[in-house]
């Protein structure tokens, strides 16, 4: 008898605990939003002026920026003659909001003075920024003497410049008294380091020496990495 009580009852206490169960709702899944979504329908717009030499550049090569803007990036472009900006906007088949960043970036880099075969690798890769700085941001210099340090930067026939970008896999543009140069956050670092010594008065050999160095230590760096990867 006393089993039967004990049977009876662990029963009731099962069919208790299945009526206290809650049944939860299955997890939704939600389609991710387009960029029109995210902002609401509103369009997002961007302008990029077009400085005064860049102009006769733009319209030749008005079509190998068009092309990869619209039909790659999904953005509208068009160039405001009164205004003298590049205008570009979202359309409602832009695939992610940051391709209205990206394409901006990439118009802004052209008019800084890179090519464009460089400059859109700004659309292509995410880890990719443009720093500029003044020579006077290094050291105030006047006259010949300024004259002199442009001189160092380039070398003779951009030599200085082509052996420092190759070196750090960065692309740079010397304007006047403003550098401008694209690539990855420690390669910008590399080449800046470089440029700052030669503006300080460094010789070029002993930058080449020191970019040597750095190169072959970062070479080591990967090698070491993929080693163990």
């Amino acid at each position: 008898m006393e089993s039967d009580k004990g049977a009876t009852s662990m029963e009731i206490e099962k069919a208790q605990a299945g009526a206290n169960r809650v049944s939860f709702a299955s997890k939704p899944n939600f389609e991710p939003l387009k960029a029109h979504e995210i902002s609401d329908g509103q369009v997002q717009f961007r302008k990029v002026s077009v400085p005064p030499h860049r102009y006769t550049p733009l319209k030749k090569v008005w079509m190998e920026i068009y092309t990869p803007v619209y039909e790659q990036m999904k953005v509208d472009i068009r160039m405001n003659l009164k205004g003298r900006k590049v205008e570009l906007k979202t359309r409602s088949d832009t695939p992610d909001i940051s391709n209205l960043q990206k394409s901006a970036d990439f118009v802004h880099a052209f008019m800084l003075g890179f090519d464009v075969i460089d400059a859109v690798a700004l659309l292509r890769l995410d880890e990719l920024y443009v720093e500029s700085f003044e020579i006077k941001d290094v050291k105030t210099l006047r006259g010949e003497h300024l004259s002199r340090a442009i001189g160092r930067l380039s070398g003779k026939g951009g030599k200085t410049k082509f052996a420092i970008e190759n070196s750090t896999k960065t692309r740079i543009v010397i304007a006047d008294t403003k550098i401008h140069i694209l690539g990855s956050f420690a390669n910008i670092k590399i080449a800046r380091d470089s440029l700052c010594s030669l503006i300080l008065g460094s010789p070029a050999g002993k930058v080449y020496s020191k970019l040597r160095a750095v190169t072959s230590r970062l070479a080591e760096r990967f090698c070491f990495f993929g080693r163990y990867l």
